[in-house]
């Protein structure tokens, strides 16, 4: 945020000169008036009207060019405020995203957009021309101390309202933001699950969910948007009842004789003023409530995400894979699933991964690909820490399919080349790979054939053997996949075995979470995983050898229990 900062400021100068050029030329009704009326009307000369309005007519134009390009500086300054911070923002989401289970939605782009409304929005030019009340103010008090004496408590009295509106609506604001973030975040939840909640008739009693938020966050900003009109219909009448006091104050002037007619008119003018930047902080001041809440929000995020520093960078890897005594679990989270894991894997090996459900296989999957951090220990690829990788070189070695595979919005062949550049080549290599080249090709439009967010049509057999294309996109070194076979058919799984073959002739390091012993079959070691903790790791016939031991013993102590039970 701040280089963001840095690189508006001479926008915001630019805007200052502006507002300085502006905030003189708004003299010119004040001038005009006293002129005519001091001027014109006591010398009955009309060639000098004619002059004063000429004069008074080519300044307006300039008003008004300097207004529009002021508005125009402010909308690019808002731009580029946008341009810097919106990429860093995008990678700090993920960042935070990654580090705190079920991640934030898109409420920081909400933010963002909110600080640039803020920006490019009235207040902003109102707080620049509340900088030159003080020149008007001075005026005033030149034309006649009551004059300046007046407008400085109908100025001070305006801020008044305006600071009294702020406190009297901020927390009102504030958790009605809230409120509607969670509103939106529910309902989008709900709308990803609609199949389900529409089955199992869920709809009724999920709705009721969502509405309570709703509510909540209307009925505080309705409270918010009361005490918000209430203030600014008083501000308005005020300021009204102001600038006509301060009429009958010149009056009394003029009869007085201590003022002339046209500093009369030109004093309630110039009153005008001093109270109209002051008239739009109230009514624009929603908006600068908003804009002060995102910017703090955004602050947050990046607080909370820094950018990593970026590494040196380490040649390209060959896929061994070590974990020395590393204990992990879901960033946040308050006891670790994963303890004293101590493995070392050559580059080429297939290993299996299996254990009961809560073992902490799909934990160990994101672990060793540096999706989450390890908690103590370190996970090393070819002896370097894998926290220590720059990702973005390091992605394209690695290939992953997780349990719920989610394809993007964009071609088959985008989605298969993880929407880098497509090398068609490449994106049909992998296609062939993993067995999904000819189920492609049968589709509408084939390779070209555009998905919707999360897959579209397709049937979850069909997403997952892409997704593991996808992961095999390239020259991986080391491929996790995680129940690849969860929603395969038999061609699919015939398909799995010789994309598993296929990468044990190019040596690539292979990990398989899976309870289906077709794909156990085929890999070289064995690790089964309980309560967080290797129980067994080793070739895998031993392994399996070991484990029917081990049924074996406990059938064996159940049924002498039994048998002692029933002599009893």
């Amino acid at each position: 945020m701040e280089s963001a900062r840095q690189a508006c400021r001479g926008s915001l100068l630019w805007v200052a000169g502006f507002s300085l050029c502006l905030n003189v030329l708004l003299l010119t009704p004040a001038l005009y008036m006293l002129q005519v009326y001091d001027r014109v009307i006591t010398s009955g000369s009309e060639a000098t009207l004619l002059m004063l309005t000429l004069l008074a007519v080519f300044l307006f134009v300039v008003i008004g060019g300097l207004e529009w390009v002021r508005a125009g500086v402010l909308v690019r300054l808002a731009n580029r405020l946008d341009e810097r911070v919106v990429e860093p923002l995008h990678a700090a989401m993920f960042r935070r995203g990654l580090r705190q289970a079920g991640g934030q939605g898109a409420g920081p782009l909400d933010d963002l957009a909110s600080l640039r409304q803020g920006l490019a929005g009235g207040a902003l030019l109102a707080f620049f021309d509340v900088l030159w009340v003080p020149v008007y103010l001075a005026l005033l008090f030149l034309f006649d101390p009551w004059f300046g004496v007046f407008a400085a408590v109908a100025g001070l009295s305006l801020l008044a309202l305006v600071v009294t509106s702020e406190k009297a609506t901020r927390g009102w604001l504030e958790g009605a933001e809230q409120e509607m973030a969670a509103s939106r975040q529910r309902a989008a939840e709900n709308l990803r699950n609609a199949e389900a909640l529409e089955a199992m008739g869920m709809l009724s009693s999920i709705a009721g969910r969502w509405l309570s938020h709703h509510r909540r966050g209307l009925w505080q900003q309705s409270r918010a948007s009361d005490r918000a009109a209430m203030l600014s219909s008083l501000t308005r009448a005020l300021r009204l009842l102001l600038q006509s006091m301060i009429l009958g104050l010149g009056a009394w002037l003029v009869l007085e004789e201590r003022i002339s007619a046209g500093m009369m008119i030109a004093g309630s003018i110039l009153l005008g003023r001093v109270l109209s930047p002051v008239d739009q902080l109230v009514g624009s001041w929603r908006s600068v409530v908003a804009a002060r809440a995102a910017y703090r929000r955004l602050e947050a995020i990046f607080r909370e995400a820094p950018p990593p520093a970026p590494p040196m960078s380490l040649p390209a890897p060959r896929g061994r894979l070590t974990l020395e005594g590393v204990t992990a679990g879901p960033p946040g989270g308050r006891r670790p699933i994963l303890a004293g894991i101590d493995l070392d894997i050559a580059p080429g090996q297939q290993v299996g991964i299996i254990g009961p459900s809560a073992a902490g296989k799909s934990t160990l999957a994101r672990l060793v690909l540096g999706v989450w951090p390890a908690n103590d220990g370190c996970v090393r690829l070819d002896g370097a820490d894998i926290a220590r990788w720059d990702r973005g070189a390091l992605g394209p070695h690695l290939g992953y399919l997780p349990q719920d595979v989610e394809l993007f919005a964009g071609t088959i062949a985008e989605n298969i080349a993880r929407f880098a550049e497509v090398d068609g080549e490449r994106v049909i290599a992998a296609a062939r790979r993993a067995g999904v080249h000819d189920m492609i090709l049968r589709l509408p439009e084939g390779y070209d054939t555009w998905l919707a967010p999360g897959g579209g049509l397709l049937s979850a057999g069909q997403r997952q053997r892409i997704g593991l294309a996808r992961a095999l996109y390239g020259d991986p070194v080391l491929v996790v996949l995680d129940e690849p076979n969860a929603n395969l058919d038999h061609r699919g799984e015939q398909a799995l075995a010789e994309a598993m073959e296929a990468l044990r002739r190019d040596g690539v390091t292979l990990l398989v979470i899976s309870h289906r012993s077709g794909v156990l079959k085929r890999v070289d070691r064995l690790l089964v995983l309980d309560d967080g903790r290797v129980s067994l790791f080793g070739p895998r016939d031993r392994v399996l050898e070991r484990m029917a031991t081990r049924r074996q013993g406990r059938r064996e102590a159940t049924g002498q229990g039994g048998a002692h039970a029933a002599d009893s």
